[in-house]
């Protein structure tokens, strides 16, 4: 059988190492140390911020803006329902209660309209959320203008979960750069990685200040080892960090592999019946972290669960679009808005969706042996 086709895996663009070594000549290996310093201070510079933190992943990023916010026990935090678990786990780490907002049709990220029911409703109830938590879904950024016309109306800060959209832009503005914090993965399977590690980015710098605190286990200015604040291990290692100085030097690289990756399997599929490829909205730029296709249940013959199942006959790595949190065991007593109701936007796409591979050292060869599967099973 063929070499497996991974759906995204790291890809290395060769000055990793030159980074890597200067740490262990150095001897800079315990936490912290020049590679943490300069990757987040090119970070910051490369989506056009006023600081960024380096942290040990994109969750801990979450829980500290949340933190910085104010969130805790009793409050409530409105948060996108078609993503990852780890942009809401943090909302129960504050000990506060997420409130699930659907998905629109135009971007597959959090509805405007079911975000301004959720903030009608919570008004009526005395009860607004601290904080909103919007995530830019494989790459493509929310309705960014719309949302946050609804959160500043009611005064609540947003945090932008940008894990999968490191390199996307909206309306000429980079991705994670629109809330009062924004967020981004470098998970293994991310658009670039550090093979596991995240970045909290503002452009408050003393909120910033106080999250490197909190993340260094909130040790007080004093000779001995004194602590206030209940604080976190949560920071980056210098030896990780320098895989993110070198990654990030090929991330524009990365981008328009990605993009290029999406458009071969959208001009082959997209003339297909029934076949369509997630949005781009006008006047924004995805990074394509993943190409994701909808099949429409009444036109094609085959469902996407069993479409990944020939996929995965074939050694070819797909995988559904994301489980709407609402859905997840873990959060069913959490109260979740709709779109209208006639529709649920997350849950028909999470039905119906399929996440192809996406790796950028897939050969084009590859790339056309996933089409050809896709194209003799559906045909």
């Amino acid at each position: 059988m063929s070499n497996r086709i991974l759906l995204s895996s790291p890809h290395m663009g060769g000055n990793e190492q030159k980074y890597i070594n200067k740490a262990f000549e150095t001897n800079w290996i315990a936490p912290l140390g020049p590679n943490v310093d300069e990757f987040e201070r090119e970070l910051a510079k490369y989506v056009e911020i006023a600081d960024a933190a380096a942290v040990s992943s994109g969750t801990a990023a979450i829980d500290l803006a949340l933190n910085i916010i104010g969130v805790g026990a009793g409050d409530v935090v409105f948060c996108s329902s078609l993503t990852f678990v780890a942009s809401a786990n943090p909302i129960i780490y504050r000990g506060a209660t997420p409130v699930f907002i659907d998905s629109e049709f135009d971007t597959w990220n959090m509805s405007p309209q079911a975000l301004e029911k959720a903030f009608i409703e919570a008004k009526a109830k005395e009860k607004l959320p601290r904080a909103v938590i919007i995530v830019n879904l494989y790459g493509q950024s929310a309705k960014m203008d719309e949302l946050l016309k609804v959160c500043n109306q009611y005064d609540v800060p947003i945090i932008e979960d940008a894990a999968e959209s490191l390199g996307s832009m909206y309306k000429g503005q980079k991705s994670g750069t629109f809330g009062a914090f924004g967020i981004y993965s470098f998970n293994g399977n991310k658009i670039i990685t550090t093979s596991g590690g995240g970045m909290l980015v503002s452009n408050d710098v003393e909120a910033l200040k106080y999250a490197r605190f909190l993340a260094t286990q909130a040790r007080d200015e004093a000779k001995h080892y004194q602590h206030s604040t209940i604080g976190y291990n949560y920071r980056l290692s210098n030896v990780l960090a320098g895989i993110g100085r070198g990654q990030l030097e090929v991330l524009d690289e990365r981008v328009a592999q990605k993009r290029a990756i999406f458009q071969r399997y959208e001009n082959s599929l997209s003339l297909i019946e029934g076949i369509s490829f997630s949005p781009e909205l006008p006047d924004t730029f995805s990074n394509r972290w993943l190409s994701v296709m909808l099949l429409d249940p009444d036109k094609v013959s085959i469902s996407s669960n069993d479409l990944l199942e020939v996929l995965d006959a074939e050694n070819i790595e797909a995988r559904p679009v994301w489980k709407p949190l609402h859905l997840q065991p873990i959060f069913r007593n959490c109260e979740f808005f709709a779109y209208d109701e006639e529709e649920t936007v997350s849950e028909i796409l999470f039905a119906n969706g399929l996440c192809l591979p996406s790796d950028t050292k897939m050969t084009a060869e590859e790339q056309m042996r996933v089409i050809d599967v896709i194209v003799n099973t559906i045909m």
